[in-house]
């Protein structure tokens, strides 16, 4: 399941976030502590989560503590789900 949601999130980052749709997003690239996504990104990345993925992140939640790879996203996203 991780799998699934790190490929949907791969995707959505890069292209909805980013703007750059070939890009690729690895399970463990550091995307914010390596200033991929900054905090102006954070929101954007936040919508994108949960109208594609139906669930809600708080505001506490956004920051590189709480996750900083697609892999640690991937497993708030399947924890907040269950």
């Amino acid at each position: 399941m991780h799998e699934e949601i790190i490929e949907k999130l791969a995707g959505l980052i890069a292209k909805e976030v980013l703007h750059e749709s070939g890009r690729v997003i690895n399970a463990d690239d550091k995307i914010i502590s390596s200033g991929m996504i900054d905090s102006f990104n954070l929101v954007d990345l936040a919508l994108c989560i949960e109208s594609a993925l139906g669930v809600r992140l708080e505001d506490v939640d956004l920051n590189a503590d709480r996750f900083d790879t697609l892999a640690e996203l991937a497993s708030l996203i399947a924890e907040r789900k269950a």
